[in-house]
This record gives C-alpha cells, structure tokens and sequence, in this order.
C-alpha cells in the first residue's frame, strides 16, 4: 500500500492519448502498442516527483476511460482529486469540444479541482498537420476560463514533464492542501484491463 500526496486525474474523451502521456511522464517511454489500446473503466499509477530540490511528494495518475459508456462509472475517481489533466487531440475539433464536456462532468463532482488543458500529439503539427481549433483559440479560451495549457508530445515526450512539474509545484504552493485522507491509501492492484480494440 502506498500513500498518494497529490491526486490527478487524467480525463478526456477515447484516443486522444491519455494513457499514452502518463506511461511517458512515470516510465519516460513511448510504447507505440499501448498507444492503440483503450482503458477500460480506470487505471492508476504513481510516481515520486523532486520539488525545489529539497521536497519531493508521490503524484498519483488516475487515468479514465474517455468511452460514453464509462462516464458514470468515472465520476466516483473525481472525488479528491487536487488537479484533473482535461486531454485532447491537438488537430481533431471534435476531441476539443468533447474535452469541454469533460471539463463539466468533473466540476459537477469536485468544484475545487484545478484543471490543466493540455492538447496532446504535438508531432503531428512538425509532419505537416495543422492544429484544430488554432492554438490561438485554444490559449483564449484557457485563460479566459483561467485553465493552464500545455501542448504535448507523449512520442517525443515534448512537455510532459514540465505539464506535471507545474502541477506538483501549484500544489505545493496551495496553503489549503492537506494531507489526503486514509481512503486515498490504495493498492497497485487496481490496474484495469485494456482491450486492444482502437487507439486511446
């Protein structure tokens, strides 16, 4: 059993690449099979993060399934959470409004969470395709709804990092953090199965 000082939630709808962008950040690798498979229902994982070179806290990953049918099924992972990583595709529209559902669901459970929109596939853009909505678009709207955004690359692992130092760091500087309560001590056996079936 481990105990998690800072909770994160990674949401967003299926295929963007949430399970992808959180084996890059613990494992710092790319596993271009993973990349295909599609969470089913959640799957944790932690790491310890260096803060200030004298800190160092355990951030714990809950990464959902972006699917429909496991939105319900979700929502009870919200709960605790201090920060809630909102994903989507950096060139489809579509993830983006969906992102924006997302982003509805989590505050209809925990208000107080703090949101970090973060496009994913940054890649994409260096081979040619061009990002939807513009990132102008995107960067008015984050502050506007005082979000921070961050663009990412789980491949080229561009960003990653510095998306989930920010977070760490926020927290820290939170004066109403407290220490999670007994409940959020869990096991490493609560990894779900994936299907193989398309890309997450």
């Amino acid at each position: 059993m481990i105990r998690i000082d800072l909770k994160v939630v990674l949401l967003g709808p299926a295929k963007v690449g949430k399970t992808s962008l959180a084996q890059r950040f613990v494992n710092e690798k790319f596993n271009e099979h993973m990349s295909y498979q599609n969470t089913i229902g959640v799957a944790f994982t932690s790491k310890q993060i260096q803060i200030n070179n004298d800190q160092s806290i355990v951030m714990g990953l809950w990464d959902t399934a972006g699917s429909e049918r496991y939105k319900a099924t979700s929502k009870i992972y919200y709960r605790g959470a201090s920060a809630a990583v909102i994903c989507y595709d950096v060139i489809d529209r579509d993830s983006f409004h969906d992102a924006k559902s997302w982003i509805q669901e989590l505050r209809s459970v925990e208000e107080d969470c703090k949101i970090y929109l973060c496009a994913t596939k940054a890649d994409l853009l260096e081979i040619g395709h061009e990002a939807s909505p513009s990132l102008d678009m995107v960067k008015r709207y984050a502050a506007s709804v005082q979000f921070k955004f961050f663009l990412t690359s789980s491949k080229t692992g561009f960003n990653v990092a510095e998306l989930f130092q920010e977070i760490a760091q926020d927290y820290m500087l939170n004066p109403k953090r407290i220490v999670q309560p007994a409940e959020d001590l869990i096991t490493l056996n609560v990894h779900t199965k994936r299907s193989r079936c398309c890309r997450s």
